[in-house]
């Protein structure tokens, strides 16, 4: 198994108010969000994003600290599965001209309004069966998308990275430490399926022999 690293430290920490956000939730604005379509994206936040458009400010601190811990260049490529509209794709792509990038989505929607730069490099997947051949890939990613499936659906996304992969992975996935920030996440979660504590995500890496490295999302 990889290593347990933060490379979403430089992600801004939203300042809204999450107790009151999440307690306002229902199991029927949840299975609105779950179908990944124009409401969870750009519909009213209560589905997701509520309004999900490129700001620099996200992605651009992140893909620095990516590809120095990576040694990622021109002659690199990277997979982003879950990608969404592709801003992630778009900023390692502005800083590491030639790089070749991908991604996959489930969402229709974000694949379809994904941007202009990025649209030939992305498609419409499900990260339990992924579109590449062995080895295909410097680096595959996936940001707080594997916990999306049911148990055994994510394990076999988790084998999938490996295979597509022919050296680095990283992933981010719902957590927690404890059971005050499980009831956070309870309370927070919109769209996960599959959500563990810290101690059993890594048992349950070390039985899908994920090699990959990791971190946690944790409200």
């Amino acid at each position: 198994m990889g290593q347990e690293i933060d490379l979403m430290r430089n992600y801004p920490v939203s300042k809204r108010n999450l107790e009151k956000r999440a307690a306002s939730r229902s199991e029927e604005d949840r299975q609105i969000a779950r179908l990944f379509g124009k409401e969870f994206f750009d519909g009213d936040r209560k589905y997701g994003y509520g309004g999900y458009n490129y700001n620099p400010r996200f992605w651009q601190p992140i893909v620095p600290d990516f590809q120095k811990y990576y040694s990622l260049t021109a002659e690199s490529s990277i997979l982003d599965v879950g990608c969404g509209k592709g801003f992630m794709l778009y900023d390692f792509m502005q800083l590491i001209p030639g790089i070749t990038v991908a991604g996959i989505d489930i969402s229709q929607y974000a694949i379809s309004n994904a941007m202009e730069e990025v649209k030939p490099f992305v498609q419409v997947g499900n990260a339990k069966e992924l579109p590449f051949e062995d080895n295909s890939f410097d680096l595959v990613i996936s940001i707080t998308t594997l916990h999306n499936l049911e148990r055994n659906d994510c394990r076999n996304a988790l084998l999938e990275l490996e295979r597509v992969s022919s050296n680095n992975k990283f992933i981010t996935v719902d957590a927690y430490h404890n059971d005050e920030e499980k009831r956070r996440m309870d309370m927070w979660n919109l769209t996960a399926l599959t959500y563990m504590s810290t101690q059993d995500w890594k048992i349950f890496f070390d039985d899908s022999h994920y090699t990959g490295d990791y971190f946690w999302f944790i409200p």
